[in-house]
């Protein structure tokens, strides 16, 4: 297994990657992982700097333990040259990052707090639909929270969009 494993991190790192950060990475944040390799960096750098603290409640947290593992990976991602695109609200997954063009598609988990039931009711709703506003969005999809929805808007995934579906006539 380890040899297929070296084969496409080697051959196909891009899908080496997508399956890595799908399926093995733990505590996935956008927030630190997908703004580029000096945010990475910094908090790898936070992590190792609480490591080394003599109080037990400065030393760093499960999750952040967890973390420290998928951004060590995240940072050999950016220096081989790849990045990750913004979220989309058409395109996004509900748990898989796809490939795409020297890069990859991160899925709606990725936000932090969305739950996976959250983010596959997302994708099972936004089939086939296109929409107008924003407002039109969060109504279509439910599931999702005033938080979450203004985290896809601080992120960039709605591209655009009107804010509500109401127009101006002045």
């Amino acid at each position: 297994m380890a040899f297929r494993i070296a084969w496409f991190k080697v051959h196909d790192p891009l899908a080496f990657y997508a399956a890595y950060f799908s399926i093995r990475a733990k505590a996935f944040d956008e927030k630190y992982m997908c703004r580029g390799m000096d945010v990475v960096k910094a908090k790898i750098n936070e992590i190792h700097f609480k490591k080394n603290a003599k109080d037990k409640k400065d030393r760093p947290t499960a999750v952040e333990e967890d973390m420290l593992v998928t951004l060590e990976v995240c940072y050999e991602f950016y220096l081989r040259g790849f990045h990750f695109d913004t979220i989309n609200i058409y395109e996004s997954d509900a748990t898989k990052f796809k490939v795409t063009e020297n890069g990859l598609l991160p899925p709606f988990t990725t936000v932090h707090g969305l739950g996976e039931a959250a983010a596959i009711d997302t994708v099972e709703k936004r089939n086939g639909k296109e929409f107008v506003s924003v407002e039109e969005f969060a109504m279509c999809c439910n599931k999702l929270s005033k938080t979450h929805i203004e985290q896809l808007k601080a992120l960039g995934a709605f591209a655009g969009m009107a804010e509500t579906s109401q127009m101006t006539l002045f």
